[in-house]
């Protein structure tokens, strides 16, 4: 949970005043072009960014409490593996820090589809494979949270698909996924969204209800006519309402990452 939550790198603000609450269980997309702070909010929430005002709340906690570190995954953009090392020694790696076994790293390679990987070294990967071999690092210790930040970038269509059926199975599960993406086509996969353009909430919804306040069945269309709205300040439902029944962004939710 967000409330007020103020961002600034030197003099210049980033995030402005967000309230938000991500519901737990559910995949949330975090969606906005390039350079509305996706990145530094999902850095924020991990606890690696400092705030200049507000508060962050992940699992009860203050965002980056050292209590957090075995219920929070984390993948960047930059996938964080070892090149030289094989699929198998990366996630046994990450998983000896969280004193997982070899079960739960075959676990994390099978999530991810690289069992007739596991013993290749990373440096002979494809990007997209990295970029598994990254979410399984984070997958091994079992997180309660995981937050991704544009997984499926540089991904073919096939393999968007599979990782986002993998999200989908994981959430099913009972893990909590943040999603950032600027493809609005992955909005759909979505249970909740949280619209960002420069540093600002412009809503927290639902795809459907997305489509309905935009007018367009085109989740990209109907996004542009949200930003319209905000810009003709024509009275729409700023972020901080209920919208189509969502909880009021910010405030408690009965099962929200808190």
């Amino acid at each position: 949970m967000a409330t007020a939550l103020t961002v600034r790198l030197g003099r210049l603000p980033v995030l402005h005043g967000l309230d938000f609450a991500i519901p737990a269980g559910r995949i949330t997309g975090l969606l906005g072009p390039s350079g509305s702070g996706k990145t530094t909010l999902m850095r924020t929430i991990v606890g690696t960014q400092r705030i200049a005002g507000g508060t962050v709340e992940v699992l009860g906690l203050a965002a980056g409490s050292a209590a957090l570190r075995r219920e929070v995954g984390y993948v960047t953009q930059s996938p964080s593996v070892y090149p030289d090392l094989t699929v198998e020694a990366n996630v046994r790696y990450f998983g000896a820090m969280h004193k997982k076994g070899k079960a739960d790293v075959a676990e994390a390679i099978a999530a991810v589809g690289l069992e007739p990987l596991a013993r290749r070294r990373a440096a002979g990967l494809s990007g997209g494979q990295v970029n598994r071999v990254s979410l399984a690092c984070a997958l091994v210790a079992h997180p309660r949270l995981l937050v991704l930040d544009e997984p499926t970038v540089g991904l073919d269509p096939v393999l968007r698909a599979d990782l986002w059926d993998r999200f989908r199975a994981m959430a099913e599960a009972g893990t909590t996924l943040l999603v950032s993406s600027h493809v609005m086509e992955e909005a759909s996969r979505c249970e909740t969204l949280l619209l960002l353009r420069e540093g600002r909430l412009l809503a927290q919804l639902t795809p459907a209800e997305l489509g309905r306040r935009g007018h367009s069945s085109n989740l990209e269309q109907a996004f542009l006519a949200v930003i319209r709205e905000q810009e003709d300040g024509d009275g729409g439902t700023p972020p901080d309402r209920t919208i189509g029944g969502i909880r009021p962004a910010g405030l408690e939710q009965r099962r929200s990452v808190r």
